[in-house]
């Protein structure tokens, strides 16, 4: 399916912004002019329009960057965040007491906490964001039909992978058993939804991704038959890996090898694939990861949360992986904010790198990073030809007061909402607020939802 044509849209300049992040090597001082979906001019400082436009956004009080980026969540945790019995847990003892509650869910719970989700991730200055979703429990089999229209409804991007998980308790695997399908109906609803939903091309709002969930959530034919899938049907794939060390060891007792090894045994050791986490890699492996443009999700975050430890990402970049930003679930993260996402890998990779990794380095991350990971050419940069996806932070709150690099200021000083979001040449946020959406309302149904799963799960 390709990209709808995109209704006739007003051509603006967004002019003389406080700060501006740019594509590498591009002064855009000046502005950028928007016409239709795209960025159609770049302007230096001082310089005008060469073609005409009907409106101006005066842009002096706002720092600019690409739309940002998030390439790894679980939008349907966004009803299980903060629950006391997990709260000091690492991933497995994490699953094992939450897949119970997981499997309550009903089609409403999953469209309010995708919206949930999407809501939050576009006032933080997302644009984009990949949701890996891999519950299917009775009666929620159209699962990423809803998630599908929940995007549209926000005009946001959306990369929603359809996840799997086939190895159970009783095989086994992690997850119990009521959650799990068999690798039939996996695959054939994974054709029916690339089929009906996957755009291609500049401009897709709308992609569909094969995702089989971890290692110790399915089989080692799901992994085989999912990658010939998306080979076939030109789509990505998703999954975690090396996320944990409990993971590497189980790789190791059920595969007889390490996770780098079983991936390139089921065919996924390439640039179509992207992994969320990428944390416990050898020097050998992060080689291979970069030799054949893997790309890896980092998710700072849950990392923390659930002590996994520390995504290499810095190596990975330089060793040739697409590397971008991911805020996780909401039960490993507790939150859908990805500027602040940016801050923490800003912060997790100094620990690891030391202080001269830059600001801009993190943006980056959440932004042309990103793109790379999701394979979108179109996205991530300001520069002319991009779709014109673009964030918009004032810097005028106390927390600002005294800073003097505005776009460093956005991650060291802790931006955590953006004032404007433009999504394909429309503002989606207007004055710190999504049009056309009533989020106290959201709040209240989201919240009810929330207390409903966990009675109707007994705990």
């Amino acid at each position: 399916m390709s990209a709808a044509a995109p209704t006739p849209h007003t051509t603006t300049w967004i002019k003389d912004p406080l700060a501006i992040l740019a594509a590498e090597g591009l002064d855009a001082t000046g502005g950028v002019v928007v016409e239709g979906d795209r960025i159609v001019e770049v302007l230096a400082a001082g310089e005008e329009p060469t073609i005409p436009y009907e409106t101006t956004f005066d842009a002096r009080e706002h720092v600019v960057v690409p739309g940002l980026i998030n390439t790894h969540h679980h939008f349907y945790q966004t009803l299980t965040r903060a629950w006391a019995p997990v709260a000091s847990a690492e991933l497995f003892p994490w699953l094992v007491n939450l897949y119970p509650v997981w499997a309550g869910l009903t089609p409403r719970d999953l469209e309010l906490a995708t919206t949930a989700a999407l809501a939050e991730l576009l006032l933080s200055g997302c644009t984009t964001a990949a949701d890996h979703h891999y519950l299917f429990p009775g009666g929620l089999e159209d699962a990423i039909d809803i998630q599908v229209d929940a995007a549209r409804r926000l005009g946001m991007r959306a990369v929603l992978t359809r996840g799997s998980m086939t190895l159970g308790t009783d095989d086994g695997g992690l997850p119990p058993q009521d959650v799990v399908q068999d690798l039939d109906t996996i695959l054939s609803d994974s054709r029916r939804l690339v089929e009906s939903y996957h755009e291609r091309g500049p401009g897709a709002q709308i992609q569909i991704a094969l995702a089989p969930c971890s290692p110790f959530s399915v089989t080692r034919e799901a992994m085989r038959d999912s990658a010939a899938l998306a080979e076939e049907l030109d789509v990505r794939l998703h999954t975690h890996l090396a996320e944990t060390v409990d993971e590497e060891r189980f790789c190791l007792e059920r595969f007889g090898m390490r996770t780098v090894d079983y991936l390139e045994s089921v065919g996924w050791l390439g640039p179509r694939a992207w992994l969320a986490h990428g944390i416990h890699f050898d020097d050998g492996e992060v080689a291979r990861l970069g030799a054949a443009g893997v790309g890896v999700a980092h998710c700072p975050t849950s990392n923390m949360r659930l002590a996994s430890g520390t995504c290499r990402a810095v190596e990975l970049e330089d060793a040739g992986a697409a590397v971008g930003l991911g805020v996780d679930g909401s039960a490993s993260n507790d939150g859908s904010n990805l500027v602040l996402e940016a801050r923490q890998a800003l912060y997790l990779q100094r620990l690891r790198y030391g202080a001269e990794v830059p600001p801009e380095r993190a943006l980056r991350w959440a932004t042309a990073g990103s793109a790379r990971v999701l394979g979108r050419e179109d996205l991530g940069e300001i520069a002319v030809g991009k779709q014109a996806d673009l964030a918009l932070f004032r810097l005028d709150e106390l927390r600002f007061s005294g800073s003097h690099d505005p776009l460093a200021a956005l991650l060291l000083c802790g931006a955590d909402r953006a004032d404007r979001v433009m999504v394909a040449g429309r503002w989606r946020v207007v004055d710190g607020a999504i049009e056309g959406l009533d989020v106290p309302a959201l709040i209240a149904e989201h919240s009810r939802a929330a207390r409903g799963l966990l009675t109707r799960a007994g705990v």
